[in-house]
């Protein structure tokens, strides 16, 4: 009794961290480039209790031993990397990554990457008469040299699908920066953060967690940037619901086993006395 009593109420901390997964999943629905989170269930000191001889019976065909165990863990949280279907937004300014890429912001005071290109100019306060650009969350973007992209107020700009930031100032077309972007070579070893942000660990330089970029400079090969469009979460919404479905009742059916076995000790109790 006591066995079923632990297995269950660690069966029902796994499921309760399952749920929070599918929870977060479906809140960031609507998460411009948001990526799906994933794990799965193994068992947790399973054993195998052998019996005695007297149990092999004649027409008994599966060996001597029945298994044990203490209910089930969680395994590594992973992350679904496929892509996410575009929105056409017709902003010249909203930008999809078509292949994997993250770009690259300033955050915290540190680097960071994302997948969400929903991006702006901002005027900027310390150089009056220049404006810089932001993504949605006001974080600095990056140029392939690292440097903030910064352009006069007066100017048209546009980003071509290579990333490359044509600006358009009195008629006059030059093209200054590239947007720093990144093709992860170990993407869970990238830390997540708040705002559907990542970050390298100390531990790890950026060499080790991304392909190195072109020799010529420019973004990934077989990566492309679209102008105009924005990466939709690819949350399975369906999947994530039914889900949902099976690790409630399967919480339940352990939340059953507690109290059933409650009852029995119970009863062993005041047989006993």
């Amino acid at each position: 009794m006591n066995n079923s009593m632990i297995s269950a109420m660690v069966s029902m901390n796994s499921i309760q961290r399952k749920l929070d997964i599918i929870a977060d999943n479906i809140a960031n629905l609507d998460t411009v480039g948001y990526k799906q989170k994933d794990t799965s269930f193994e068992d947790t000191l399973t054993t195998v209790m052998q019996q005695p001889k007297d149990f092999q019976q004649q027409g008994r065909f599966s060996p001597l031993g029945y298994t044990t165990g203490y209910g089930v863990r969680m395994g590594d949280v992973t992350r679904d990397t496929t892509q996410g279907p575009l929105e056409q937004t017709n902003n010249p300014l909203d930008l999809a990554i078509e292949g994997s890429g993250m770009f690259a912001v300033e955050a915290y005071g540190k680097r960071a990457y994302t997948r969400e290109g929903g991006f702006h100019f901002a005027p900027d306060p310390s150089d009056p008469g220049s404006m810089v650009l932001l993504n949605n969350q006001g974080y600095f973007v990056l140029s392939d040299k690292n440097e903030h992209i910064k352009v006069s107020d007066k100017a048209k700009v546009a980003i071509d699908s290579h990333g490359k930031v044509i600006v358009d100032e009195n008629g006059k077309m030059t093209s200054p920066y590239t947007l720093k972007v990144l093709k992860p070579l170990r993407e869970d070893a990238l830390q997540q953060m708040d705002g559907n942000l990542f970050v390298i660990p100390t531990s790890l330089t950026e060499n080790q967690v991304f392909e190195k970029p072109p020799a010529g400079g420019g973004i990934p090969e077989n990566t492309s940037i679209r102008s105009g469009y924005l990466e939709k979460s690819n949350v399975d919404y369906m999947g994530q619901i039914t889900d949902m479905m099976q690790m409630q009742r399967a919480y339940q059916l352990a939340a059953r086993a507690i109290s059933s076995s409650d009852t029995m000790m119970n009863l062993a109790n005041n047989m006993r006395g």
